[in-house]
């Protein structure tokens, strides 16, 4: 027992840091520290929160609260190789009176020829020991920070992310605790592996580097190895080095081992059962003090030793006020760069005004004094508020985009509303036209930090990105990481695989919880709403594991990844202001701290977001081109009747924000006839203002006064048809009515809408003050402010409402009048999404365009434009990537090719495997070769082999496979085959495209649709309008899916097609439990339904429905068949191979067609339209009959 003994010799310097005690409570954050008579007993000095990805099961919510629970006064997070959490855990632990110690568990490489010198491919596997640093100082966590930093941008791609000693060396560690990071740290892993020599020097290594800030971790889990524990207190005694105990906790408490050994699990991509796999104990947990200081009884200074450690770390982070960059950069003398930016920004403004005005002209009313002072009060405010940098930095990304042809958005949120963003060209909508007020963006009373959304063309996003580094330097530009957690569905399916449970099962139970992206379901809810989950749970324990398990690691992080908007730019290396952090499938760096708390850290941020329909715009634009015609859109007029009359009907597949069922509602009723009319329609069509939509179309075709609401304001709201929509006419009746200035009618616009009744009180007395003023009765003022009120909280702000409009005004000018071009281009920019260029194809159709099929001699990787046709593009076809198109391109040339051998010799057949070809030929890209696709398919594996060897003989320069040039190329010889029934050959086509292209399952069986008086959908359509409700109609099934209704019963939606369109039907709980099996998708049916008209579209109750294959055997008696001779009978018969009531004769043509013979089967067989069309294809018959 003899240390013990030694523990007493040791008390006297256990508080030899006391003093740091009084620091904390001066310097720090003023939480309290329970002074040292009640003694704290223990605080945790490692802990893993949620942000240890893939590792920690702790939120930070469930950290501080366990914390604050057991009184505990200060509490550390050390995350593995991270500082994800520090800021947000300072800040949240300081508002619940703990004190926070940020810390980081790192993995370090002591250069010893230990671990780090495995190098190799084995590199990535050696696991490098850890060690914690805490953060004492500040001057201790700017090290910190620049040592993760360093880490992640200055690692090689290949290597885990560590820390060297060496760095630890130069860059000092002043400021910086030490713990040597217990059994998986540098001294305990050589000591374990029985190098006693090399622990001594590591332990040496780290005293020399830390002094007296250097602390040996003891931990104690479950039975622990109390040898090594011996040995380790040794070496710390000899060495006079403090000793200080964690217990480094994953998980809340005791029960969650189960659920966090699964998450583990996951990590290392292994199963839960594999014994071999790196595992934790279950006392890993958050443990209450009591607890502690049980465990460590017999060691009490290793108790004391964390309370002396907290009371050392003095360090509290703290947000910051927004830091920005310098465009003309940066200046030793503030003033002297302000000035200079003030006065470059004044430069461009006025040069910017003047261009405008010469190109495009003032609004109407205005004069161009009005714009001189307009320019010159924002000037005056921008100077004010330190802003004229941020605008700079923004114009010349802008501009060097726009020199560079890349689409940029006409402007996005507020910033639309200043004239001086428009002479800049960040915006290209002319705030006086619009009357855009720019106290909405700026005004000296705002608080935050306003930004500017730049909308780029998704494409070529990124170059402007790249742009920007190079611009402001590497170290000083980063995008902003953003966390993906685990959601219900990713989280069974992880568990489900490391629990081992087959594929299929996992697969069933995922199917059951609902798929909606945008808001996912928790598991929780599922299990509540889907009895089936439950029942399945009954059924097997291993369900029930596998739902209780999900449960507890839905929600915790997966991985980091980068926000797609976000860039910041800082004034200096951004490691000096946040940590940093790389994804490793990019080269950009980015923030460890996410969007909220990267702008608290004094970042600014800029969005480059990237909008697909500016790229579908420029495609084209591009397209339009290739026939001799120049657009610029942004000279375009706003006042093309065409345009607004195919919106006046509806007409808006395709058209930017205004293709919804309930936009085109809205667009019918509205007859939109001026650009204003689409501002309002944008602004208005959003849960709540929605209701005023009926009233503005109702006063703009003056089935509706106008109601007064005040003379003196009644102007302001003309062009809304008397209806509050925007946030910017709350503001100008303030103004107007009680004499409030802009940038305090702003104030009064939050205020409404924060809704906080104090704030409130005082407003309302000063509008009712300020109108009375005016002349105006207190019982109206009165009622006005209650009236704004009521607006201010759903208005929405012009200025992104005019910009947005103006890019939905576009695509539909573009629309009315390059219908093939537009089309063409919004199919090549959803190309992965098979329903959208079904729809637009189906508009293709309606307005008489052809689309031509895919074919490898037509097809580009895009589709292409040509007179009134749009080509089929083959990248869009699944299973062949774009890269394989690519190479069909290449080597296509100008030179088409002369058949499928031709093709064949002219691939690399690394580039073009079997899949990409099986899904050409179902698509029927060879079509053009004239063979049957069944007959290619069959034989693929001899054009495969064709193609290898064609590709052998180039190498080896050998041509024997060519011949003569007389005879060609040698043929493929392919082998015989059965042609495929038309239903086969369209459901490849569908599974390759989505849709059917070249024909439809129904075309086969048109005479029996015919006999029993079946419509298509548009005809029905059209009945339906006239009046008619109930129709018979035949369709394919494409897809189905069920929902719960709002009474909580099962309803499912099945989507059909015919040769006219697709249309959906519901089933109600009845039908659908009779029909739910019935219709499966791909095959066809013949359906009863009952319709509804509505604005959007009609909307069909399914009664009945029968197969077509089974309705068509009843009503087909007989089949004949005409052949020349024997040669066919083979193939017919492969057909004819199910007995059913259907007679089959043959008849046999001779001499010329001057005598036939008739022989008839003895048997009867199953006979279809379908059997029937591919036995007309079949080789050697020359027709065949169905009656």
């Amino acid at each position: 027992m003899d240390f013990v003994v030694r523990n007493a010799e040791n008390g006297g310097d256990s508080f030899r840091h006391a003093e740091g005690y009084e620091m904390a409570d001066k310097g720090g954050s003023g939480a309290a520290i329970a002074p040292v008579g009640e003694a704290p007993e223990f605080v945790h000095l490692r802990v893993h929160s949620a942000y240890s990805l893939l590792e920690g099961a702790l939120p930070l919510k469930k950290i501080l609260a366990k914390a604050t629970g057991d009184n505990q006064p200060a509490i550390a997070i050390t995350d593995t190789n991270n500082l994800f959490v520090a800021l947000e855990f300072s800040q949240k632990a300081m508002e619940e009176g703990l004190q926070p110690i940020i810390g980081c568990q790192v993995s370090i490489d002591m250069e010893d020829g230990g671990e780090g010198e495995k190098r190799g491919p084995q590199q990535a596997l050696a696991k490098l020991p850890s060690i914690v640093l805490l953060a004492a100082t500040e001057r201790g966590y700017e090290r910190l920070v620049d040592l993760i930093s360093r880490a992640y941008l200055g690692g090689e791609g290949n290597h885990a992310v560590h820390i060297t000693a060496s760095w630890l060396e130069e860059i000092g560690t002043e400021g910086m605790i030490a713990l040597t990071g217990s059994l998986g740290g540098p001294v305990d892993i050589a000591l374990k592996e029985g190098h006693a020599p090399q622990a001594l020097s590591r332990l040496l290594t780290l005293k020399r580097l830390f002094g007296d800030r250097l602390y040996v971790e003891l931990q104690r889990h479950g039975t622990y190895d109390r040898r090594h524990e011996q040995k380790m207190l040794a070496l710390a005694y000899e060495h006079a080095l403090p000793l200080v105990a964690t217990n480094e906790a994953f998980f809340p408490t005791r029960d969650d081992y189960d659920a966090h050994d699964a998450l583990m699990a996951v990590a290392h991509n292994a199963i839960v059962s594999d014994d071999t796999r790196f595992r934790l104990t279950p006392d890993h947990y958050l443990k209450s003090r009591a607890d502690m200081a049980k465990l460590f009884s017999n060691l009490p200074e290793a108790l004391e030793n964390t309370v002396e450690i907290a009371r050392r770390c003095s360090f509290v982070l703290q947000t910051r006020k927004p830091i920005l960059p310098r465009f003309t950069g940066a200046a030793d003398d503030e003033e002297e760069a302000d000035r200079a930016e003030s006065a470059e920004l004044r430069a461009q403004a006025v040069e910017g005004l003047d261009q405008r005005l010469a190109s495009l002209g003032m609004a109407p009313g205005y004069v161009e004094k009005d714009y001189r002072e307009r320019l010159e009060f924002e000037l005056g405010v921008i100077e004010g508020m330190k802003f004229p940098g941020y605008f700079l930095i923004v114009a010349d990304f802008i501009k060097w985009a726009k020199r560079h042809d890349i689409p940029v958005g006409p402007g996005r949120g507020s910033g639309a509303g200043s004239l001086v963003a428009y002479a800049l060209t960040i915006t290209d909508v002319d705030p006086l036209r619009f009357s855009l007020l720019f106290e909405r963006f700026l005004n000296p009373s705002r608080v935050s930090m306003p930004d500017f959304d730049i909308d780029f063309c998704q494409d070529r996003r990124e170059e402007v990105i790249r742009y920007v580094q190079a611009k402001y330097g590497r170290e000083q530009v980063a995008q902003i990481i953003t966390f993906g957690s685990l959601q219900a569905r990713a989280a069974l399916r992880d568990v489900g695989r490391v629990l081992e449970m087959p594929y299929g099962q996992v697969d069933k139970i995922c199917k059951l919880v609902p798929n909606n992206p945008a808001n996912p379901t928790p598991l929780s809810k599922a299990i509540e709403e889907e009895p089936r989950l439950q029942e399945e749970a009954d059924k097997e324990p291993v369900v029930a594991r596998l739902l209780d398990i999900a449960q507890k690691i839905e929600g915790l992080y997966r991985h980091a990844s980068t926000h797609a908007a976000g860039i910041v730019i800082g004034d200096r290396p951004l490691s000096k202001l946040v940590p940093m952090y790389r994804d490793p499938r990019s080269d950009m760096p980015v923030t460890q701290f996410n969007m909220k708390w990267v702008e608290q850290a004094g970042l600014v941020k800029f969005d480059f977001l990237g909008l697909k329909t500016l790229t579908v715009l420029k495609t084209a634009v591009d397209f339009v081109a290739k026939r001799g015609i120049a657009i610029d859109l942004a000279s375009i007029p706003l006042e093309d009747k065409p345009t607004y009359d195919m919106l006046s009907r509806g007409e808006t597949v395709g058209v930017f924000q205004v293709e919804s069922a309930g936009m085109r509602k809205a667009l019918i009723g509205m007859r939109p006839d001026c650009i204003e009319d689409i501002i309002a329609l944008v602004a208005l069509y959003r849960p709540g203002p929605m209701e005023n939509i009926p009233v503005y179309n109702a006063r703009k075709h003056g089935e509706e006064e106008i109601e007064s609401i005040h003379p003196k304001i009644d102007y302001l709201l003309k062009e809304t048809q008397g209806v509050i929509v925007y946030q910017e006419q709350v503001m100008q009746v303030a103004q107007v009515l009680s004499g409030y200035s802009l940038g305090e009618a702003d104030l009064l616009r939050r205020a409404m809408g924060k809704k906080i009744k104090a704030e409130m009180d005082q407003q309302r007395e000063r509008f009712v003050d300020g109108a009375v003023k005016n002349e105006v009765s207190k019982g109206q003022a009165d009622v006005i402010f209650d009236l704004l009120a009521k607006f201010a909280n759903y208005g929405f702000n012009k200025s992104h409402a005019a910009a947005y409009a103006i890019v939905s005004y576009q695509t539909a000018y573009m629309k009315a009048h390059y219908p093939v071009e537009f089309l063409a281009a919004s199919m090549t920019l959803d190309m992965a999404n098979t329903d959208k260029v079904n729809d637009f194809r189906q508009d293709a159709k309606r307005l008489g365009i052809e689309v031509i099929a895919p074919s490898v001699q037509t097809s580009f990787r895009h589709f292409e434009t040509g007179e009134n046709r749009i080509y089929y593009a083959l990248a869009a076809i699944k299973g062949v990537g774009e890269s394989a198109v690519q190479h069909i391109v290449e080597v296509r040339g100008d030179q088409p090719f002369a058949s499928i051998e031709d093709f064949c010799l002219r691939i690399d057949p690394k580039q073009i495997n079997r899949r990409v070809l099986e899904s050409l030929i179902s698509a029927g890209a060879f079509d053009c070769f004239e063979l049957d696709r069944a007959q290619l398919i069959g034989g693929i594996d001899r054009i495969m082999g064709y193609a290898q060897v064609a590709q052998e003989n180039k190498r080896s320069g050998q041509h024997d496979m060519f011949g003569s040039a007389a005879s060609g190329p040698e043929k493929i010889a392919l082998p015989p085959y059965t042609p495929w029934l038309a239903s086969e050959r369209l459901l490849r086509e569908f599974q390759v495209l989505g849709f059917y292209l070249t024909a439809h399952p129904l075309d086969t069986y048109k005479s029996v649709l015919d006999k029993m008086r079946v419509q298509n959908f548009a005809d029905f359509s059209a009945a339906v309008k006239q009046g008619a409700s109930n129709g018979r109609l035949a369709g394919t099934v494409i897809s189905k899916q069920e929902r719960k209704t709002r009474t909580g019963n099962k309803m499912g939606i099945f989507v059909f097609s015919d040769a006219s369109g697709q249309f959906e039907a519901v089933l109600f709980s009845e039908t659908l439990n009779q029909y739910r099996d019935v219709l499966e998708v791909g095959k066809s049916f013949v359906i009863t339904a009952q319709a509804d008209e509505r604005p959007e579209g009609i909307s069909l109750r399914l009664q009945t429905a029968q197969s077509l294959e089974e309705k068509s055997l009843q009503m087909q008696k007989a089949l004949r068949v005409y052949v020349r001779d024997s040669g066919p009978l083979k193939a017919v018969a492969a057909h004819l191979n199910t007995k059913g009531d259907g007679l089959v004769s043959f008849i046999v043509i001779k001499e010329e067609g001057m005598r036939e013979v008739e022989v008839a089967l003895p048997e009867k067989y199953r006979i279809t339209p379908e059997i029937a069309a591919a036995l007309r294809t079949a080789p050697g018959v020359i027709d065949v009959e169905l009656v």
